[in-house]
């Protein structure tokens, strides 16, 4: 099973919120998911990124890999 660190998003049409989630590669983007370890919005000023940095270490420890628009934002807020 390849898991992944990735963005589902659950916002309205024109209003993008994102929750960050841990899922199998094969599902897709807003289905199903083993956990969520924090959210991401986007819209607010400045943009509000909200994760467990405990959480998100232990999956990459046991080899999740995370999107790129996830690792951009794990290393812009240091988290990795």
């Amino acid at each position: 099973m390849a898991v992944k660190i990735r963005l589902t998003r659950i916002g309205a049409h024109k209003n993008p919120f994102y929750r960050i989630v841990v899922a199998d590669s094969r599902y897709p983007r807003d289905g199903r998911f083993i956990e969520e370890i924090g959210y991401y919005n986007p819209m607010k000023e400045p943009a509000e990124f909200v994760v467990d940095g405990d959480k998100v270490k232990t999956w990459i420890g046991n080899g999740a890999q995370p999107t790129e628009t996830v690792k951009a934002l794990l290393k812009k807020n240091g988290i990795i």
